[in-house]
């Protein structure tokens, strides 16, 4: 574990993370502040209430998504075949030039 100083709407805390989830941290962290100064300015919350609400915001989000199915990774992976087979068609006639 490494300690890993974070700031949420200029205030600094200190969190603990396992190293290979930094970068994951990092990009909650970019989220969480981003919800928190949209609900402020809209609301004019502030404090604990504005953090209460923009985990309640949070979680309200994520669970119409987990609702919805998530993600359906075999159409993902559908998807990102199709644009690999695009992307060779379109790239194929260029590897003859060199």
């Amino acid at each position: 574990m490494e300690h890993l100083d974070i700031k949420l709407l200029g205030r600094e805390y200190r969190v603990a993370c396992k190293p290979e989830e930094r970068d994951g941290l990092m990009a909650a962290v970019a989220y969480l502040d981003e919800k928190m100064r949209d609900l402020g300015a809209k609301t004019n919350s502030a404090g604990e209430r504005l953090a209460v609400m923009t985990a309640l915001n949070i979680t309200h989000e994520f669970l119409q998504f987990q609702r919805a199915g998530g993600f359906d990774i075999q159409a993902v992976k559908r998807r990102i075949e199709h644009m690999n087979s695009r992307l060779d068609g379109v790239l194929a006639p260029q590897e003859k030039l060199f």
